[in-house]
C-alpha cells in the first residue's frame, strides 16, 4: 500500500514555515468561500437596491445557526486523520476517509430539508423587516438547496487538511469563485433576477466545488483514496469524529445563536443598519479565517505530534501558531477599518449605510484580533484530544455573555454603539478563560 503523505510533513524539520504554509491556503480558501457570499452582496447591492443587500447579507447569522453543528463534526474528521498519521495507523486512515464520506452525505442531505423548512419561520423569529422577509427567505432557501454540496466540500476539505494538503482546496474554490462571480453578473445584472441569481449562482458554484474536490479524492493515493463501495460508518473512528466535533459544532451553534440575536437587535435599527452591519461584516469574516486558519494548523500539528509524542513541537507548534495568528489578523484588521470608505463602497453608496458600517468596523472589526486568544488555544487543546472543555468555556465567556447583554443591557440602551461594544468585551474573557484552561491541560500532560 502507498503510505506516503502528498502535503506537509508535520513531524519533523522545521515549524515556522510549514504552518505558514498550511494556513495561508486555508484562509485563502475560506476567503474565497465567503467571497460567494460577498459578491452576492456587491452585485444586488449595487444593481438591486439596500433591500436586496439586506435580504442577503442578513442571512449569515441564520446559516451559521443551520450548519456550524456539521461543520464542527469536520473539525472533528480533521483530528482523526491527523491522529492516524501520527501514530502511522494506515488502516485506521483508509476507514477515516470512508467514514467522514459517509457524514458529510448524511449531513447534507439532513440540511436540505431542515433548511428549506425552517427559513421563513426563523426570519419571522428574528424579526425580519416585511419589505425584506419575502427576499431573505428565497436567498435562503436557494442556499440551502445546495447544502449538500457544501457539506461535501467541507468534509472532502477536512481529509485533505488533515494529511497536510491546504493547497487543493484552494484551487477548487478559485475555480468555482469565479464561475460565481460570471453567473452573479450574467443572471442579476444581464436578466434582473436580484436575489434569485444570486441564489441560483451560489448553488451552481457550491455545486462544482464539490464535483472538483470528489474527483480529487477519488484519483488520491492510498490510504487517502475515496472509494464509494467501500463508503461506510466505522464505529471507532464515528465515535473519535463525534467527540471531537460535536463540542465544536455545539459551540458554533451557540455562537450562532447569540449571532442570530444580535442581529435581531440590529434589525429593530433597520434596513440602513442591516445593510451597514451585513457589509462590514463581511471584512469580519475575512479576518476571522485568518484566525480559524491558524486554529485549525494548530488543531492538525497538535493533533499529529501528540500522537508521535513530539511534546516539544508541541510547545513550538502553540507559540507560532499564536504570534502568527494576532500579528497577520491584527493588520488585516486595520486596514480594512483605516480605508472603510473604500470597502463599505464596493457594496452601497449611502450615507446612512456608511455611518452603521463604520461603526461596526471600529468596534469590532479593529479589535478582532484579541479574538485568537481563544481560538487558537481551543484548536491547540482539540489537537491534544481536548474537545469539550473549550467548546464549554467559550460558550460561557463569548455566547452567554452575548445573550445576558441584548436581552439586558440593550433594551435600556437601545444605541448600535452599545450593542457592538459587547463583541470585544466578550473576546477579553473568553480568552483569558481558555488560555488559563490550555496551560492547565499542557503541565498535566507534561508538555510545559
Amino acid at each position: 500500500m502507498e503510505t506516503k503523505n502528498a502535503g506537509i510533513d508535520m513531524l519533523n524539520g522545521s515549524l515556522l514555515d510549514k504552518i505558514i504554509m498550511f494556513a495561508l491556503p486555508l484562509a485563502a480558501s475560506s476567503v474565497l468561500q465567503q467571497l460567494f457570499n460577498s459578491i452576492d452582496m456587491a452585485v444586488v447591492g449595487r444593481f438591486a437596491g439596500k433591500e436586496a443587500l439586506a435580504a442577503v447579507g442578513s442571512n449569515s447569522s441564520v446559516i451559521s445557526l443551520v450548519v456550524t453543528l456539521f461543520v464542527g463534526v469536520s473539525v472533528g474528521a480533521n483530528y482523526v486523520i491527523a491522529n492516524h498519521i501520527g501514530r502511522k495507523d494506515w488502516q485506521g486512515i483508509k476507514d477515516a476517509v470512508a467514514t467522514t464520506a459517509g457524514v458529510s452525505i448524511v449531513s447534507g442531505i439532513l440540511l436540505l430539508f431542515l433548511g428549506i423548512g425552517l427559513a421563513r419561520p426563523i426570519l419571522e423569529m428574528i424579526d425580519t423587516p416585511s419589505d425584506v422577509i419575502d427576499l431573505s427567505t428565497l436567498y435562503l432557501q436557494l442556499y440551502f438547496a445546495g447544502i449538500p454540496f457544501i457539506m461535501i466540500f467541507n468534509f472532502g476539505s477536512a481529509i485533505l487538511r488533515g494529511m497536510g494538503d491546504t493547497k487543493r482546496p484552494l484551487y477548487c474554490l478559485l475555480v468555482s469563485g469565479l464561475i460565481n462571480a460570471i453567473l452573479n453578473v450574467i443572471l442579476v445584472v444581464g436578466f434582473d433576477m436580484g436575489v434569485a441569481g444570486v441564489g441560483i449562482a451560489t448553488l451552481v458554484a457550491n455545486a462544482i466545488n464539490a464535483a472538483i474536490v470528489i474527483y480529487i479524492l477519488k484519483h488520491e493515493r492510498n490510504p487517502y483514496r475515496l472509494e464509494f463501495d467501500k463508503m461506510a460508518f466505522h464505529k471507532k473512528e464515528l465515535k473519535t469524529m463525534l467527540q471531537i466535533g460535536i463540542p465544536a459544532g455545539i459551540q458554533g451553534m451557540v455562537f450562532a445563536i447569540a449571532n442570530v440575536t444580535i442581529q435581531s437587535s440590529i434589525n429593530s435599527f433597520g434596513s440602513s443598519a442591516m445593510s451597514g452591519s451585513a457589509a462590514a461584516l463581511n471584512y469580519e469574516h475575512f479576518c476571522y479565517f485568518i484566525i480559524a486558519a491558524f486554529s485549525s494548523a494548530a488543531v492538525t500539528f497538535m493533533g499529529q505530534n501528540i500522537a508521535a509524542g513530539n511534546k516539544e513541537r508541541c510547545r513550538r507548534i502553540f507559540i507560532h501558531t499564536m504570534w502568527l495568528c494576532v500579528v497577520s489578523c491584527g493588520l488585516f484588521n486595520a486596514f480594512f477599518t483605516w480605508q472603510e470608505p473604500f470597502f463599505i463602497g464596493i457594496f452601497n453608496s449611502e450615507p446612512e449605510v456608511h455611518e452603521f458600517a463604520y461603526i461596526r468596523m471600529e468596534m469590532v472589526l479593529l479589535p478582532q484580533f484579541i479574538a485568537s486568544s481563544y481560538e487558537v488555544a481551543s484548536g491547540a487543546l482539540r489537537g491534544l484530544g481536548y474537545s469539550s472543555l473549550p467548546a464549554a468555556l467559550t460558550v460561557i465567556g463569548t455566547c452567554v455573555l452575548r445573550l445576558c447583554w441584548v436581552h439586558f443591557v440593550i433594551p435600556s440602551h437601545h444605541v448600535f454603539q452599545w450593542l457592538m461594544v459587547v463583541y470585544p468585551i466578550s473576546w477579553v474573557v473568553t480568552g483569558l478563560m481558555v488560555l488559563i484552561a490550555y496551560y492547565a491541560v499542557c503541565k498535566r500532560k507534561g508538555i510545559y
